[in-house]
């Protein structure tokens, strides 16, 4: 495994501080995100894994939709948070499981059986070995199932430059705080009021505060292009049958590939 040092974002954390304000109408949004990228109405019937899971939320989506579902994160906070929903929202249903594990673990991948949606939305760029990653999330994936990612934009020298910030970022307390008082007015204020001319709301995830949080600090970090993410599924078999495709855009590209029966 490479990079998983003391100078990684802890995204536990940000996912900690960000979980109380989970409301009903946050679930119904990412549960509509999830089913309408997957093109149907619910996951009854069908087994779901979330790898790197997070607050949870997409885990909980996937359960309410009818999955049995297992979730698993690197980062221990963020077990705890999605054990967290697993018991408040669930009662500890036993159709859903939740465990710590690296998706560069290949003999933990290995024991996780197989699924008919393997789901890891915005991870695998933060592992420290992207591709690695991207070849390992197939490892638990059933013949003919679905394989639903996000990974980040390649936006050339822009992306470069967000590696030196995230870099300086995570290298001492003052370093957060300067960073997080330049970029403030953009993430936090800027976008909101963008958002609010365009009527638009975040469909999953962070609300704006702990999107920038995690954005400024979320290292390690990679990119690739829509081109390279294709070519390297193809070739290895999968067919694309959606995306969602962020452009030159600052963000992530998300994927959807099947599996040859």
């Amino acid at each position: 495994m490479k990079d998983e040092s003391n100078k990684r974002f802890k995204f536990g954390e940000n996912w900690k501080n960000y979980l109380a304000s989970i409301n009903d109408e946050k679930i119904t949004l990412s549960k509509a995100a999830i089913s309408n990228f997957l093109k149907i109405d619910n996951l009854s019937g069908k087994s779901f894994l979330d790898a790197g899971s997070g607050s949870g939320l997409s885990s909980l989506s996937a359960w309410k939709l009818g999955a049995k579902v297992t979730s698993f994160d690197f980062d221990d906070d963020s077990v705890e948070c999605t054990e967290l929903l697993h018991q408040n929202f669930s009662e500890g249903d036993p159709t859903w499981k939740v465990q710590q594990g690296s998706v560069l673990d290949k003999n933990f991948l290995s024991q996780l059986g197989q699924y008919d949606v393997v789901h890891s939305w915005g991870v695998l760029h933060h592992t420290g070995d992207m591709y690695a990653a991207l070849e390992n999330i197939l490892i638990p994936m059933k013949k003919g199932g679905l394989l639903y990612i996000a990974i980040y934009n390649d936006q050339g020298w822009i992306s470069d430059y967000w590696l030196i910030v995230k870099k300086i970022y995570n290298a001492n307390f003052l370093c957060k705080i300067v960073l997080i008082l330049i970029y403030l007015p953009y993430f936090v204020i800027g976008r909101s009021l963008i958002n609010s001319i365009r009527k638009k709301k975040i469909e999953r995830g962070m609300n704006l505060w702990h999107d920038m949080l995690d954005w400024l600090g979320g290292y390690p970090f990679e990119v690739g292009s829509k081109e390279e993410i294709i070519s390297f599924y193809q070739e290895k078999g999968l067919s694309l049958i959606n995306i969602n495709d962020c452009g030159r855009k600052m963000g992530c590209n998300e994927y959807l590939f099947e599996s040859k029966l």
